[in-house]
């Protein structure tokens, strides 16, 4: 029954993606990982340039998901509270107290869209951590929970003023950081310019059949992956050379051009960060249709997962743009492959 099970679901889950490469072309690879995450139950930070596809995919993925679905935009003014409720005089004039984005869908909530979240003060993520960490609030004196609950944040990588950072501890929260940014094919961009139908949004989004995921099927279903996809020993043994590299580059031999190695680390991947990497490739190796897990099920998910997990010193930090996606790169031609 099981195999059944997880043979009918992959089926959904390709379709689901076949849907979302219809709403946004030429994003594939981003696409895939995005579908990965969702299986994998992480939340996802997405950092891309202005007017690229990154709302139209996660509201075209939100749709697909179903159940409720909220948005809220990052203001340099966003206080913790205004994720909470929100006040209003009424028209008899007198004060209301309604839910905020957070609890208006109550445990129903399946998709939170924080949109340009470094433009919010450190406060609001702090709350945002806690939502995502524990899928749970304390509001009213009482606790709410949202047991279906994924985090889709997208990310102002263009303009640097009135932003708030996050740090690299809040970033570790997200399954993975995905750089949305279309594919470098002129078919695809005169597409994009001139076929009408990529010009209306919500005509668009309106095509992915709503609720075809199930958020409140995929909840107890994602384990099933989790369990029934194996990983060996040469696996789990390639998985932590990978670990071990990320903090010790100098003892795989690995050099990048211009950079000090011995210099270049503060922290590789912790052990939340290793969890979420097996956590990934299983999903990948499970929509690729096998229940074995294999090193490319690790590599195809390992920048993904991996490259904001890692800390690089202050001189260094400054370059993270190139060096994160070399040095992961890196990692993947220095460790033997089993």
């Amino acid at each position: 029954m099981s195999e059944i099970m997880l043979e009918d679901w992959r089926n959904r889950a390709l379709t689901y993606e076949k849907e979302l490469n219809g709403t946004v072309i030429g994003l594939a690879p981003a696409i895939r990982s995005l579908v990965i995450a969702i299986f994998a139950r992480g939340h996802v930070l997405l950092e891309g340039n202005v007017g690229v596809g990154k709302t139209t995919l996660l509201r075209a993925a939100a749709r697909g998901l179903g159940g409720g679905y909220q948005r809220i935009e990052g203001t340099i003014d966003l206080m913790p509270q205004d994720l909470i409720y929100h006040t209003y005089i009424d028209q008899d004039g007198k004060p209301r107290v309604d839910s905020g984005p957070i609890l208006a869908q109550g445990e129903n909530l399946s998709v939170f869209f924080f949109n340009e979240i470094n433009r919010a003060r450190p406060q609001v993520h702090s709350l945002l951590l806690r939502v995502m960490a524990e899928r749970s609030i304390t509001a009213f004196n009482r606790e709410y929970y949202f047991p279906h609950l994924l985090v889709f944040a997208d990310r102002n990588a263009v303009e640097k003023e009135e932003t708030f950072e996050l740090p690299g501890a809040a970033r570790d929260r997200f399954l993975m950081e995905l750089e949305i940014n279309p594919a470098n094919d002129s078919a695809v961009h005169k597409a994009l310019t001139f076929d009408s139908r990529f010009h209306d949004t919500d005509k668009l989004i309106a095509q992915v059949t709503a609720g075809n995921v199930g958020f409140d099927a995929l909840t107890p279903f994602a384990p099933v992956i989790q369990n029934s996809v194996t990983a060996g020993e040469a696996v789990q043994d390639f998985v932590e050379h990978l670990r071990r590299a990320t903090h010790r580059p100098q003892d795989y031999g690995i050099q990048l051009p211009d950079v000090d190695m011995d210099e270049l680390m503060i922290a590789g991947m912790g052990p939340r960060g290793t969890s979420m990497l097996v956590r990934a490739a299983k999903v990948s190796a499970w929509l690729d249709g096998r229940l074995e897990l294999a090193p490319q099920d690790v590599a195809a998910v390992f920048h993904q997962v991996v490259a904001h997990r890692v800390f690089f010193t202050p001189i260094y930090e400054l370059q993270r743009g190139w060096l994160a996606r070399a040095y992961t790169q890196a990692i993947l031609h220095s460790v033997p492959t089993p």
